[in-house]
């Protein structure tokens, strides 16, 4: 069953989306930077009582295992990694945005925020491999940010999911992608690129998120960051962590070669490195409670 969705559908349910904190919106700015500091995303958190109680809180829970607690934001930062950071304030910010159940891909409660973090750890360590030079935590960042149009996208998106894998299996569409534009006119990427424009978010991002699926039709300056979102994605889906009925119904973009030195064998470390740094941060973030409730 067709559900047609257009633009205008689309920007009416992001102008209801709150706006994203100005703590959010200038450490996404300074991300997008390669020269930034340390002290640069410190001199954001120290500002904010509540953000700095969470990152200690953060670094000092059991899963670190710290002999002395924590409690100097500058050390706290440096030890969690910037990528970790960026987690707590963006899920501060957001409350449960990406928390919640995704009924249109069948995804349980967190599904989102646990696909968004494992694919943002595998997009950073995808970066390691990059033939060029490449920044690491805009990696990171665009891999936590790739997937938000599904949240926009997934109430309209309910009624046609019941279709897209038969349409798939039949091979009249090529994905999961191909069946949302068919189905719904949209695709997630393309909702979740209207709500990266609405938030203000640096370009790269943007671009990133729109094309994450379809990294070689990127415009040439953002096509290896598109891609390491892609790839972290893929590797998101390998290891069981989708967001639903969508898992692995996606194809791989092979044009990757032409930007990263990856192997079978790099291919396995870096998901081997992403599954402890994954399981490290839903520790830390207590995700595995909210899991559990």
């Amino acid at each position: 069953m067709e559900s047609r969705i257009t633009f205008e559908n689309v920007r009416e349910a992001i102008e209801k989306l709150p706006m994203l904190s100005p703590n959010v919106s200038r450490l996404l700015q300074i991300m997008a930077d390669e020269d930034y500091e340390l002290d640069d995303v410190v001199n954001i958190v120290k500002y904010d009582a509540a953000l700095t109680a969470k990152v200690l809180k953060a670094v000092n829970s059991p899963v670190f295992g710290l002999l002395n607690p924590v409690t100097s934001l500058d050390r706290a930062i440096s030890y969690l990694g910037k990528w970790i950071v960026v987690s707590i304030i963006l899920s501060d910010s957001t409350g449960d945005l990406f928390s919640r159940p995704l009924a249109g891909y069948e995804g349980q409660q967190n599904a989102l925020w646990r696909h968004d973090l494992f694919a943002a750890f595998s997009s950073s360590e995808v970066a390691r491999y990059a033939k060029q030079s490449f920044e690491k935590e805009l990696a990171f960042t665009a891999g936590l940010l790739h997937d938000i149009g599904k949240y926009v996208f997934a109430p309209f998106w309910k009624q046609a999911s019941g279709e897209a894998l038969g349409r798939i299996e039949e091979g009249s569409v090529a994905d999961y992608l191909a069946a949302e534009r068919v189905l719904a006119g949209l695709d997630h990427a393309q909702v979740g690129y209207e709500m990266a424009r609405y938030w203000e978010f640096p370009e790269p991002l943007q671009q990133a998120i729109l094309y994450h699926h379809t990294p070689e039709q990127a415009p040439e300056r953002f096509r290896a960051l598109a891609y390491a979102a892609h790839l972290g994605d893929m590797c998101a889906m390998m290891a069981g962590c989708d967001t639903g009925n969508d898992g692995m119904q996606y194809q791989l973009d092979n044009g990757y070669i032409e930007y990263f030195e990856l192997t079978s064998e790099s291919l396995a470390q870096i998901l081997l490195e992403t599954e402890i740094q994954f399981k490290q941060a839903i520790s830390s973030l207590s995700l595995e409670e909210e899991v559990d409730k």
